[in-house]
């Protein structure tokens, strides 16, 4: 698109919502000549709802974290949803760039992290940005042959309507969100716009083992050529890489995309080993933070459910396992029988009743006010514990929202609990 034939210039545009996203929106598209107008739910001194009813705008930019259907503008953003974008379409408007775009339910940023060493490591130009924390319109410095990894949630896609991805990749479906998507149905179908969206010279690389995925994948027809990723395939490849950092089998379907999206840019096999050999993990998510002859102490926090929990309880042994705050609606805990001797549940938060009620009767579970309790208790639990190789698990399998601002407010929280119990 260029000149006025781009719908973001010269243009009355709302952007609705303040956060990342709508600062990075904004600083962009002011550049451009746009009559810019600002809404927040939570902000003063922007402009007001009854104005905003008023002005004819060209496209309205919405923030992923508003809820269409539970914000102050609700009933206006519904009767306007052929005007409403993303950040990711701003940016696509604007940029041709290669681009490899990444979602799924758990692994999103580890596999975009581990991507963009891995190409970084083959001396390509490479940026990173989206969902993972740095907001796609934040970058200033690149040119046409810059490459993008992109990580985008389900809040974004849900409204994107311009957005492309050469490369796209789904790792896997889980009911999540559901309190804003309402059905696994729409979580599943904002997920898939990104494959919807591109064109016949893309590629769609999807988890074969994923039941959800596949069967989606079985009731539309692509344009793009669409990848079936077997991580059992890929078990062969996988073992060369020892690095204490994947310790699930989750990462090692995160490792199988990472691989497969490699080869399209020609990364050479010692590259690729290095990379994830060096790679250290992202802060929170399966994060080991202290271990002796004795004791392994993961943070976790990043899980919001009890699938991004599950495989590292699959993988470990002897688990002290921390569980608490607010439960995601649909959520289910599955896990073969033969696993629940080696867990001990230490439950805490105020929505404890639906953990109770779902692990009861499986594993050992004990209760609590809060996180600092249940790690005094656990603490002292583990003392007496005369197994030899224990591992205190800190993965709460709920969003964070109940006693702390986001899942890294609350790990970082529980980094202090480990080092009073350290220096103790």
């Amino acid at each position: 698109m260029n000149g006025n034939t781009n719908i973001f210039i010269k243009k009355k545009i709302l952007i609705y919502g303040l956060g990342k996203s709508g600062q990075s929106s904004l600083s962009f598209l002011k550049k451009k000549n746009n009559k810019i107008y600002l809404y927040d739910d939570k902000k003063k001194n922007l402009i007001k709802a009854d104005q905003i009813k008023k002005i004819c705008f060209d496209a309205i930019i919405i923030s992923p974290g508003i809820d269409i259907n539970k914000c102050k503008l609700s009933n206006y953003l519904k009767d306007n949803l052929d005007i409403i974008y993303t950040d990711l379409d701003v940016f696509y408007s604007f940029n041709k760039n290669q681009s490899i775009t990444i979602t799924g339910t758990n692994g999103k940023s580890t596999t975009c992290q581990l991507l963009y060493e891995v190409l970084k490591k083959q001396k390509l130009d490479v940026r990173l940005g989206g969902n993972i924390g740095k907001p796609i319109l934040s970058f200033k410095k690149f040119d046409k042959k810059t490459l993008f990894v992109i990580e985008a949630s389900s809040y974004q896609l849900e409204y994107s309507k311009l957005f492309k991805s050469k490369y796209a990749a789904i790792l896997n479906i889980s009911p999540d969100h559901l309190e804003r998507h309402k059905t696994i149905k729409k979580y599943v179908n904002a997920k898939f716009k990104l494959l919807l969206n591109q064109s016949k010279n893309s590629f769609g690389l999807v988890n074969k083992n994923d039941n959800r995925i596949m069967s989606q994948i079985k009731k539309i027809r692509y344009q793009s050529k669409i990848i079936l990723v077997d991580t059992a395939l890929e078990n062969k490849f996988l073992k060369r890489f020892k690095n204490e950092n994947f310790l699930s089998g989750s990462n090692i379907e995160n490792l199988s995309f990472v691989i497969k999206l490699s080869k399209f840019f020609k990364v050479s096999n010692n590259n690729l080993i290095q990379a994830v050999k060096n790679f250290k993990g992202l802060k929170y998510r399966q994060q080991i933070i202290f271990e002796n002859k004795s004791i392994q102490i993961i943070n976790d926090s990043k899980s919001t459910s009890y699938s991004s929990s599950i495989e590292i309880l699959r993988k470990k042994r002897n688990i002290y396992w921390l569980i608490g705050g607010i439960p995601k609606k649909g959520d289910k805990f599955i896990l073969p029988r033969n696993y629940y001797k080696k867990i001990k549940g230490y439950i805490f938060g105020r929505n404890q009743n639906k953990f109770i009620f779902d692990l009861q009767n499986k594993i050992q579970i004990k209760k609590f006010l809060n996180l600092k309790d249940a790690w005094i208790t656990l603490s002292e639990d583990i003392k007496i514990d005369k197994l030899k190789k224990k591992t205190i698990l800190f993965s709460p399998a709920a969003a964070s929202f109940d006693d702390f601002k986001n899942f890294e407010d609350r790990g970082e929280y529980f980094n202090q609990l480990v080092k009073k119990y350290k220096s103790a």
